[in-house]
C-alpha cells in the first residue's frame, strides 16, 4: 500500500511503515498530536505487534458489509477500523454461528455478540448489518473513543477476557478500510 495512504489513514506523520508494521519503537513522542491527524482519522498510534490473516470470499464481503454499515450509520473510517479489527478478534471476520459452530458461550456472528447480554437474537447478531450496527451504537456511547487507543475503544464496547488483543489487528483493519472504504 501506498506509504502516503497509509499515513493518511493511520493518522499518523513522521513514521516509516515496512511490511505493514511500524518500523522502529513507537513512543509518545512519535504518536499522532492534534496538529498531524488525518481529518477524516484520529487515532494515537498503532500498538503492540502487528498481526495479519489471508481472508478468503466471505470474510472481504464481511470487511464490506462492516464499512457499508459504518458509512449507513453516519459513522468515519476511524470507526470502521476499530470495527474491522475487533471483528478480526472476535471471529477472525467469519461470520461463526450462522452455519452451527460451537463458540465461547453463546456468542454469535463477526463480533461474537451474545443474546443473553442483550446484543439481540441469534438471527439478528449473525447479520453482519445489524452485528455492525450494533457494535458501533456501542462505540458512540465511549466518550473520547475517537482519540483513544483502538484497543481501549473496542474493549470498552466488548468486555473481553482479553482486552488488549484488538490493538494486534489495528494495521490489517486499516490496510482494509484504505482498500475497501471507496468500492
Amino acid at each position: 500500500m501506498n506509504t502516503i495512504l497509509r499515513k493518511t489513514i493511520l493518522g499518523i506523520t513522521g513514521l516509516t511503515f515496512a511490511t505493514g508494521v511500524i518500523a522502529g519503537p513507537v513512543t509518545a513522542a512519535s504518536a499522532a498530536t492534534p496538529q498531524t491527524r488525518s481529518a477524516a482519522v484520529t487515532t494515537t498510534a498503532v500498538q503492540g505487534e502487528q498481526s495479519q490473516i489471508t481472508l478468503g470470499a466471505e470474510q472481504t464481503d464481511n470487511v464490506k458489509a462492516i464499512i457499508a454499515a459504518t458509512k449507513k450509520n453516519g459513522m468515519d473510517e476511524r470507526a470502521a477500523v476499530i470495527a474491522i479489527a475487533t471483528s478480526l478478534q472476535e471471529s477472525k471476520l467469519e461470520n461463526l454461528g450462522h452455519l452451527g459452530e460451537r463458540n465461547d458461550h453463546d456468542s454469535q456472528g463477526l463480533f461474537q455478540q451474545r443474546p443473553s447480554s442483550g446484543w439481540g437474537t441469534v438471527e439478528q447478531i449473525t447479520d453482519p448489518e445489524y452485528a455492525t450496527t450494533a457494535f458501533l451504537n456501542g462505540l458512540k456511547q465511549v466518550d473520547g473513543w475517537h482519540d483513544m487507543p483502538l484497543t481501549e475503544a473496542a474493549q470498552t464496547v466488548q468486555v473481553s477476557a482479553f482486552p488488549d488483543h484488538y490493538a494486534q489487528w489495528e494495521t490489517q483493519a486499516t490496510d482494509l478500510v484504505a482498500e475497501h472504504w471507496n468500492s
